[in-house]
């Protein structure tokens, strides 16, 4: 079997993907951000038998709570709300009611909770609340947004360093390249699936997962890229990537079908809440395997023929 440099082609398809969620989110549709970033309202009931979620999602409709989505929890009887915006609930404390503006979130809740319990008991007589009511601002999602992306950028920094000092300088910016790479590409799918998933907290595991999974499918690559380099210190360093790849893809195959398997089954038979962190897995993986193979060892190899290039012209000028 023989492996080709492919690099420029990968990278255009990936740029094409990037660009097209680039260009969606301009438009409006971006990322479709869940309560733990957008902020709003969870809650969680157990409705005493199976649970239709469109009679669920009728009740909140009927309170003017369109925003609000319904996800099948643990059981057939459970079902987990989530409300992005409750400001356009109107409630009534009567006349002689007064609440602070800094009580009017918790009120409103509140107000939310016992509306929904009233309305759903109609038709799920035995509807009682489980676990607990969260409420989550704007301001908290962001802050959490912003905490996760810093996270990502610190990791691939240390990361930075560590290869640097392992193997080389460039192995080090190609390896790095190559897990933002995943990282974006995971919000690009996050952006073209909007309509089967939202972001939540789950994603930020998925995307630190994945920041793990990838960079260990590359130092693999570019530990016996080190040892053909030693082998081969003559031939092109296009030729050094393309028999080390050669080498590990069947490592390289196996434990990521192995890893795909458990985690496809988990999204084909997982609850809404397992899917959100199961897909963006899924996809995080095919990504990493696709960079570390296709593109990343290209890079190394470029900035490999560059520093070599740069070697022989100063030595020709002395």
């Amino acid at each position: 079997m023989t492996i080709k440099n492919h690099a420029k082609v990968c990278a255009i398809v990936s740029a094409v993907i990037f660009a097209l969620a680039l260009v969606l989110s301009l438009c409006g549709l971006g990322v479709n951000l869940g309560i733990d970033f957008a902020g709003g309202l969870s809650m969680q009931y157990d409705m005493g038998t199976t649970v239709n979620k469109e009679d669920v999602t009728g009740v909140l409709n009927g309170m003017g709570l369109e925003a609000a989505v319904t996800v099948q929890g643990a059981s057939q009887n459970e079902v987990n709300i989530q409300i992005k915006s409750i400001s356009s609930y109107a409630y009534d404390l009567g006349e002689d009611a007064q609440v602070s503006d800094a009580n009017e979130d918790a009120v409103r809740i509140q107000m939310v909770q016992t509306g929904f319990e009233a309305a759903v008991r109609e038709i799920y007589p035995d509807a009682q609340q489980i676990g607990d009511v969260n409420y989550v601002g704007p301001v908290a999602g962001a802050t959490l947004l912003t905490n996760a992306f810093l996270s990502v950028l610190i990791a691939a920094v240390l990361m930075l360093i560590y290869i640097a000092w392992r193997f080389d300088f460039n192995s080090g910016v190609a390896a790095v390249l190559g897990l933002v790479h995943d990282v974006l590409m995971m919000l690009a799918f996050m952006v073209l699936l909007r309509s089967i998933i939202q972001m939540n907290s789950s994603f930020i595991a998925a995307m630190l997962t994945i920041v793990g999974y990838s960079i260990n499918n590359t130092i693999v690559i570019f530990d016996r890229i080190r040892e053909n380099a030693k082998k081969m210190p003559t031939d092109a360093r296009d030729a050094v990537v393309n028999r080390s790849i050669k080498e590990c893809l069947g490592r390289t195959l196996t434990t990521t079908l192995t890893t795909l398997v458990t985690i496809v089954a988990l999204y084909v038979l997982g609850v809404d809440s397992i899917k959100e962190f199961a897909l963006p897995i899924i996809i995080g993986i095919v990504s990493g395997v696709y960079s570390a193979n296709m593109i990343n060892g290209y890079v190394w190899a470029f900035l490999e023929e560059r520093k070599i290039a740069r070697k022989a012209a100063a030595a020709k000028a002395k």
